[in-house]
């Protein structure tokens, strides 16, 4: 017997689009090679909604009983998806897969069938609102979710999120002509240390990710040993989920990632993710010694990066969420994710409490710097190497 549910329409019954809400993880597991032809047609899409990243985080951090991902079909094609789970704390509602640890949420939508797609996603997700609020949060500018909070028929609101940044698809040179020339010269400098050095960089394939990750993960827990450090990054469930995920994104173009070795030594590591769009820089790892050599890390890794944003088909280098001072390096452009809540009229007051607790939130972070600064200890702020849940 099947384990998708229907969910109740408000289009016509002849409509071909049909909207299914799929509550098993052996269906959603099953679903990966629809599901990429899906994330391939959506423009918008980023490598957050690639089914091996939300299956692989389901694994980790889902739990029995609460997934629900809602599937809109033409015939037989999967033409959009909304990969959402119940949560019931502290208030009940429907949230995006993914969790803290992806940068940016949203549907996707065949670019292809945008309109009837839509639709039929509008549908599922009005019907799924009577007894919960539809709650997503880390949208970027331009995500297929937007449009349907622009024909949500019931109460909604929008909330401000993380601050990101984000560069333009420009090789490295041309970055660097961006800058003030005494900075862009000390850039230069730093990159011909990297050669004089003998820094070498090397693209790993597919089949050799797994212990690639290994060592990426070891490295970042050095580079960040006795400091702050995004506490998740060092959790066996996090760990897992990267090793699980890695080698099918890697291997479907979703993925990137690099070794930097020196000595013949593999000093430095870096994970970034890729859709058609999009590079973001996610997580690395950088032995301390590398730091010792005067190495530039972070010179180091944005070239690297710079060599996945351009071609045919550019993409914009996001360094994902995070204001922090020495991102501002490169004179990205800030772009802020929004949290967009969509309610009907009996779930309209989860909206006001939602919104209430935001805003109590921020005044005690508020209150807490404040003081902080009277008491002369506003420094001591961590972080977590690149992206990934960096920015809560």
């Amino acid at each position: 017997m099947s384990t998708a549910a229907r969910t109740e329409p408000r289009t016509t019954p002849d409509t071909r689009p049909t909207a299914e809400l799929c509550v098993d993880e052996d269906e959603f597991d099953a679903l990966a090679e629809p599901w990429g032809r899906l994330h391939r047609s959506c423009g918008a899409a980023t490598p957050f909604q690639s089914h091996a990243w939300l299956s692989s985080w389901w694994q980790s951090y889902g739990s029995p009983g609460r997934l629900r991902v809602l599937l809109v079909r033409d015939g037989a094609r999967l033409i959009a998806a909304a990969p959402l789970m119940r949560v019931d704390r502290p208030l009940p509602a429907l949230k995006p897969l993914g969790g803290a640890i992806s940068d940016f949420t949203d549907v996707l939508v065949d670019d292809a069938c945008r309109e009837e797609g839509t639709e039929a996603l509008l549908s599922g997700l009005y019907a799924l609102a009577r007894t919960a609020l539809i709650d997503f949060g880390e949208v970027r500018p331009g995500a297929c979710v937007e449009h349907l909070y622009a024909r949500w028929p019931g109460p909604r609101r929008t909330l401000a999120a993380s601050p990101c940044l984000e560069l333009p698809p420009l090789p490295m040179e041309d970055l660097l002509k961006r800058l003030p020339t005494p900075r862009a010269q000390r850039t230069r400098a730093k990159m011909r240390k990297l050669s004089a050095l003998g820094v070498e960089s090397r693209v790993v394939p597919a089949d050799e990710v797994e212990n690639s990750v290994r060592t990426l993960l070891r490295l970042h827990q050095l580079q960040w040993q006795g400091r702050k450090v995004t506490s998740e990054h060092l959790q066996p469930r996090f760990h897992e989920h990267l090793l699980r995920s890695m080698r099918p994104m890697v291997a479907a173009g979703e993925a990137v990632v690099t070794e930097f070795s020196l000595d013949g030594e593999v000093m430095a590591a870096d994970l970034t993710l890729l859709s058609g769009t999009l590079a973001g820089g996610y997580l690395y790892g950088a032995h301390p010694r590398l730091r010792e050599r005067k190495v530039d890390v972070a010179t180091m890794l944005l070239d690297a990066c710079t060599r996945h944003t351009g071609g045919e088909h550019p993409r914009a280098l996001s360094l994902l969420r995070g204001d922090e001072p020495y991102k501002h390096h490169w004179r990205p452009e800030p772009v802020v994710n929004q949290r967009l809540l969509l309610a009907r009229r009996r779930t309209a007051p989860l909206v006001s409490a939602v919104a209430w607790g935001v805003a109590g939130r921020r005044w005690a972070k508020r209150r807490l710097r404040e003081r902080e600064e009277r008491q002369g200890d506003g420094s001591g702020r961590g972080g977590s190497g690149r992206g990934g849940g960096a920015s809560t």
